[in-house]
């Protein structure tokens, strides 16, 4: 019995430190509400950002710190800037001058030779020796000694390197994924990479590039498919992870896949296509965004969205303000309609959140919300 009691006591932790939460602008003042629309923490802060993991920014009077998903301060708002936890480490601004703190609020990293405190991203930290980068990990060990000329923010693992006026790409332990050899290289989506020697685009196959002459440009591959759009003689089309035409170039902008679909623009006007290249809806709106996981994409005709579903039916009029945008600090997730059943909406001057039927979330409007996190 007392073993059941323990769990069912975890459990109830777990929940509430796991629970997703957005925040919400209220009569001036910031909170988190759940997804039921109800206030989990209190609108109280003068100024608040979204969690991130388990930590959440927040101001009291011009000081910042750090509070839980409970609403309590776990590191007193007494730093003039902050930067979000990572790996457990956070850069902070106290008293002019930056330095590293562990979730205890202590100062960590005290060792690290750096002209200038980078903060953590995907457990790794840029230092700056001379002019040139190098990382450490959160243990502040040096990964990779400074040797290069710049290094891009990591994307699922990877992140762009330059040395000798080139790009290539490497992992958080510093080891070279595509040699420097490159005068333009993309983030790694799904094992897929495009690149570019002198004026040539092509792909990265099996750590060989192969060219695809004419191209004039390859945009980045999607992060859940293996297939990206790309521009030649002017028009737009679409090329898989081997640099094979799947849809030929034909449109004058187009959208990513997702759900099986595209948005694609010809004329001014948009519609979506399949990967057959089979125009499923008609290119008939002035804008159109992607299907969600919920079958549903916002289109507009006019000024205001809507949401269609793969029929391209109107399922929820055009009456609403979607634009990405807001209150985070850190914009990562810049994904537009429904994301896991809801949708952050803007109806006149205020935001709430709508659900597949277009019901309003606890029939309550905000001065601003942010996503859930």
């Amino acid at each position: 019995m007392k073993k059941l009691v323990l769990l069912l006591v975890v459990f109830a932790v777990f929940s509430v430190n796991a629970q997703e939460l957005a925040l919400a602008n209220k009569d001036g003042k910031f909170g988190y509400i759940t997804k039921t629309g109800e206030w989990h923490i209190q609108p109280k802060f003068k100024r608040a950002y979204s969690f991130s993991v388990d930590y959440a920014i927040a101001f009291e009077g011009k000081k910042v710190g750090f509070i839980n998903r409970k609403g309590e301060w776990v590191i007193k708002p007494t730093f003039d800037k902050v930067k979000s936890f990572d790996s457990g480490i956070a850069v902070v601004l106290k008293s002019k001058r930056w330095f590293y703190i562990n979730t205890k609020g202590e100062e960590v990293l005290t060792d690290v030779i750096t002209d200038k405190i980078y903060d953590f991203k995907n457990g790794v930290a840029f230092i700056k020796q001379n002019d040139l980068i190098g990382l450490i990990d959160a243990t502040g060990k040096v990964v990779v000694t400074p040797k290069f000329l710049k290094i891009k923010k990591f994307v699922n693992g990877y992140a762009k390197i330059k040395e000798n006026e080139k790009w290539g790409l490497i992992n958080t332990k510093g080891k070279y994924f595509v040699k420097p050899i490159y005068d333009a290289i993309s983030n790694v989506y799904g094992g897929s990479i495009t690149a570019k020697i002198g004026e040539t685009h092509g792909v990265i196959i099996a750590g060989e590039f192969k060219a695809m002459e004419g191209t004039q440009k390859i945009w980045d591959f999607s992060r859940n498919e293996k297939i990206t759009y790309a521009k030649k003689n002017d028009k737009v089309g679409f090329i898989d992870s081997k640099g094979n035409w799947i849809v030929e170039p034909a449109y004058d902008k187009v959208r990513s896949f997702k759900n099986g679909l595209a948005p694609v623009c010809k004329a001014k006007k948009w519609g979506y296509i399949n990967k057959a290249g089979k125009v499923i809806i008609p290119l008939q709106f002035r804008d159109a965004e992607l299907f969600s996981t919920d079958g549903l994409a916002p289109v507009k005709s006019a000024k205001l969205w809507g949401f269609i579903d793969k029929s391209g039916k109107e399922v929820i009029a055009q009456k609403y303000v979607i634009t990405t945008g807001g209150l985070s600090l850190f914009k990562k997730n810049t994904e537009k309609g429904f994301i896991n059943g809801l949708a952050r909406v803007k109806y006149k001057k205020t935001w709430g959140f709508i659900n597949t039927k277009g019901e309003l979330l606890n029939d309550t409007w905000f001065i601003n919300l942010e996503d859930f996190k």
